[in-house]
């Protein structure tokens, strides 16, 4: 299957919009752009090793010089690994993007954003990378990501990342690290809404929540305040699971001045049945409560959309990377490195999941299908997914 010259030009055009991090001085045996895409088509392949970038340059020699140059063949594992190490994450992430077309309309889309420590990144020195990323799990995208050092640091880098992207008529919904002030007031000044759960970390507001809707449940007139919605029973990985969602307005919190807009506060109780063998009755059964706020004023059922949803960040890209890429194991770890692999991971995530061609399988196994099939290697990369 060959390459064609418009999906030549497409590629050279993006990529060679990153500035190259070599010394001038130094000896360019190898081309910038030709490295890039041999180490994306590597962690496509289910490996992210620079050794393994070298492997696979040299098994489909052939294939890779029907689009790049190679002027010098295949690069070896030292200059992967010190390229990596100092390409600019943002120029690699924009160039990749505009090259596999990689786009997201702003306007009605759920952007969820929290955080993933790469375990294997901290060398016993230096903390572990922590990358905070901007999720839109019905397009399997990452708008953008922000590295940090601790995951304490999310409170500052959240905004910083909020001002990289258009969030013009989105929902945007963090985890209780980032139910802040000042970050709910940069969501609303960028044009979009939030919903932020609200834990412990806000004690006084936390207390007056549980004991409002504990209040509620009480109150013969409730339903006159307050609106639900139950999702009935749903049954997955072994267990059941029952949501209901109740939602009640914001005007009695006496704070409520303090938070850009604040017109809603959510609990969001789950009652949970899984096997249990230790027990006679064969189940064993849990339940929880959350609370969140938001600005907006929509239905019972949309705020358990918009919950149920911030969880896909987990399920459908942390719980991926690790699975499918075995991130957390990964111990690259100087200058740019970590965080530009995981732009890879990303890409080759999105990439494997939007392909046309086995579209049954799941993104391990094509992970595999890619390592061992050069056709569909090349329909995961240029297939216009």
């Amino acid at each position: 299957m060959e390459v064609t010259q418009a999906d030549i030009t497409k590629m050279t055009d993006f990529l060679g919009e990153i500035h190259d991090p070599r010394r001038h001085q130094g000896n360019f045996r190898h081309n910038l752009i030709d490295i890039l895409v041999i180490g994306l088509c590597t962690v496509i392949s289910g490996q992210d090793e620079f050794e393994a970038m070298e492997e696979l340059g040299q098994a489909r020699k052939s294939w890779f010089k029907t689009f790049l140059e190679l002027p010098n063949g295949i690069p070896d594992e030292c200059t992967f690994e010190r390229v990596f190490r100092r390409v600019n994450p943002k120029e690699l992430m924009k160039s990749m993007y505009g090259w596999l077309n990689l786009v997201s309309k702003c306007g009605d889309r759920n952007i969820n954003i929290d955080g993933k420590t790469i375990r294997g990144s901290t060398d016993g020195e230096n903390h572990a990378v922590h990358v905070v990323s901007a999720w839109v799990g019905a397009e399997n995208l990452v708008l953008g990501q922000l590295v940090t050092e601790k995951k304490s640091n999310e409170i500052t880098a959240i905004p910083q990342l909020l001002d990289t992207i258009d969030i013009q008529g989105d929902t945007v919904t963090i985890d209780a690290m980032g139910c802040q002030r000042e970050i709910a007031r940069k969501i609303r000044q960028k044009g979009a809404d939030y919903v932020l759960m609200v834990k412990e970390n806000h004690p006084v507001l936390y207390q007056e929540l549980e004991d409002c809707f504990t209040g509620l449940d009480a109150d013969p007139h409730k339903n006159e305040q307050c609106t639900e919605w139950e999702s009935g029973s749903e049954k997955d990985h072994g267990r059941i699971e029952e949501r209901k969602i109740t939602i009640t307005g914001a005007h009695w919190y006496e704070d409520g001045s303090l938070w850009p807009d604040l017109k809603t506060f959510v609990r969001y109780h789950c009652t949970r049945r899984t096997v249990d063998t230790t027990a006679e009755i064969g189940w064993k059964t849990t339940a929880y409560d959350r609370y969140y706020l938001s600005n907006l004023t929509a239905t019972a059922e949309r705020f358990g959309y918009l919950v149920r949803g911030h969880w896909s960040i987990e399920n459908q890209l942390h719980w991926s990377l690790d699975v499918c890429f075995a991130e957390d194991a990964s111990q690259v770890r100087k200058d740019h490195a970590p965080e530009n692999l995981d732009i890879l991971r990303k890409i080759a995530l999105r990439l494997l999941r939007s392909t046309q061609t086995d579209k049954k399988r799941s993104a391990r196994r094509k992970q595999f299908k890619a390592a061992l099939n050069q056709d569909f290697l090349h329909d995961v990369l240029f297939g216009k997914c």
